[in-house]
């Protein structure tokens, strides 16, 4: 069918009439809610399947293990037979779809990483559950990376800048306000705690560039982007501000393109209460405000977890669609949340809704989506649709093959340390009398240039040229010249991936344009950041 009549199908109801979703309302967001065991993975699954199939890019967080299987083809069972005869599905079959796998620790997937600078001092605020005055101090410390000219890269660069206020820390207090050494011994020693938690891993480059995410295959399927979180999850203070660090980013890097016939993106966030668990009033305001915003950029959010009660009012009530599955209700408590989850649907005519929930089966649900007029539809009871993809993880070998074979292999897999903060501080604390008298100048002309909102962007720009020298020696010139070139230096054709080297160039070019941004325009998520 035409591409603007194309519909997601979810599954049938209770009169074997079919249940979907247009395209065109994906942006609305959703959610994904039941107990354990119910469905809500293999539901998440089927939508990622029909957004690859019609062209749209997804991204998933795998906390399970689950959702790598969607790149093979799935095979016949006898649920899945006993569910397609009792539903009108023609044409199905079994097949798989472009997936690509990420992971934060580089073992079940291309190494995800992010810099410092790209993260921002809340995000990192929240993961290292620093108090209000000690996120200030942090959010200080930017300001002084950026009017030193130090760039904040990876994680032994936090270290440094906070080696570096301790050192300066009177001088410092006087230019931006007070430091206390004890604050910053606390966040200090928090930083030093989390070196061992898998932070080294995700901060530092060649960093990903979430614009990567939204091309698509020769055969015009969007790729599903399978972040494997199931060791990731075990630390749900880091997984939580990944996911906080994903949307800002998104949010930051995508441009306003209004109401599309599909998404450019659609993003999936399993166990999602832990995006909001322990954020500041503040933060939780921005975030709100963040979704509500980023679908005019062609973004649809879902969100999945047990209960619905797990995810602010605030954003479960900008979430347009609604596939709820089956709840547990043994206490008053869970009556009490049930009758809430209740009063968020449209009435139905004949259902008792706080009967039907608990009574679902698994694969059964109650969905209520956006209709081709953006109104809430009265809830059905669906039978939900199987995926065609497996229902269950890739076995390792499996795992390695799609791995090598994807287009982003051999970018990520090598780490790149420039000059950064780390390597600046330690040259200054070396040589203090030196580095002192010849950065005064300097700091003078700044400090009465960077009110008018200059001096750090400049300092930025001037950093980076200076890293760009010292990495022609880490990198070579030959490596330099394919980066800039795009191309083999001995061949001249071009290179269907790129290497680390021009990932490099990549994260470098992607560094000046969102740093000077966050420095001379702060949007909404740049005051998130800042």
């Amino acid at each position: 069918m035409p591409e603007h009549e194309q519909r997601l199908y979810l599954g049938c109801d209770t009169d074997n009439q079919a249940v979907f979703m247009w395209p065109a309302m994906a942006c609305r967001h959703g959610l994904i809610a039941g107990a354990t065991g119910t469905g809500k993975t293999v539901s998440l699954k089927l939508l990622a399947e029909q957004f690859s199939a019609m062209g749209v890019p997804v991204v998933v967080t795998d906390v399970k293990g689950d959702l790598s299987g969607t790149a093979v083809a799935g095979s016949s069972n006898k649920h899945i037979e006993a569910r397609l005869a009792q539903m009108p599905l023609d044409g199905f079959t079994y097949q798989g779809y472009p997936v690509v796998l990420w992971d934060v620790f580089g073992q079940a997937g291309h190494p995800l990483r992010a810099t410092l600078g790209e993260m921002g001092p809340v995000v990192l605020a929240r993961l290292l559950q620093l108090n209000e005055t000690q996120q200030d101090i942090l959010v200080l410390l930017f300001n002084v990376a950026d009017d030193e000219g130090m760039l904040l890269l990876d994680w032994p660069d936090l270290v440094a800048m906070l080696q570096f206020a301790l050192a300066h820390a009177r001088t410092l207090s006087n230019d931006y306000g007070h430091m206390s050494k004890g604050s910053l011994n606390a966040i200090l020693r928090k930083v030093r705690a989390l070196e061992s938690e898998g932070m080294e891993a995700f901060c530092g480059e060649p960093a990903l560039d979430l614009m990567d995410w939204l091309s698509l295959t020769p055969e015009g399927k969007g790729s599903v982007h399978v972040l494997c979180a199931d060791k990731l999850f075990l630390n749900h203070r880091l997984y939580g501000a990944v996911l906080l660090w994903l949307l800002a980013e998104l949010y930051e890097r995508l441009p306003e393109v209004g109401d599309l016939d599909k998404p450019r993106l659609v993003v999936f966030f399993d166990e999602a209460h832990l995006l909001f668990d322990e954020l500041p009033a503040p933060v939780l305001d921005k975030v709100e405000q963040v979704v509500r915003l980023i679908r005019s950029k062609g973004v649809g959010l879902y969100f999945a977890t047990q209960q619905p009660a797990d995810i602010p009012q605030a954003i479960v009530g900008q979430l347009g669609h609604r596939i709820q599955h089956a709840l547990r209700t043994f206490t008053p408590h869970d009556q009490k949340q049930l009758k809430a989850l209740v009063d968020g649907f449209r009435t139905h005519p004949t259902l008792d809704l706080q009967a039907v929930i608990p009574a679902l089966k698994v694969g059964e649900a109650l969905v209520s989506v956006l209709d081709e007029n953006g109104q809430p539809t009265i809830p059905a009871q669906t039978m939900m649709a199987p995926p065609t993809s497996r229902i269950g993880p890739l076995g390792e070998t499996e795992r390695h093959e799609i791995i090598r074979q994807s287009r982003f292999y051999g970018r990520f897999e090598e780490r790149i340390d420039r000059t950064s903060a780390h390597e600046q501080v330690k040259a200054r604390l070396q040589n203090p009398e030196k580095s002192e008298k010849s950065q005064q100048p300097q700091r003078a002309s700044e400090a009465n240039t960077s009110r008018r909102g200059q001096s750090g962007s400049q300092a930025f720009l001037n950093s980076v040229l200076r890293a760009l020298g010292s990495q022609l020696g880490r990198i070579g010139m030959t490596a330099l010249v394919a980066w800039l070139f795009g191309r083999q230096v001995s061949g001249g054709r071009s290179r269907r991936r790129q290497t680390s080297a021009q990932a490099f160039g990549n994260s470098v070019a992607r560094s000046i344009g969102t740093q000077v941004g966050r420095q001379l325009t702060r949007g909404v998520l740049g005051s998130l950041q800042r």
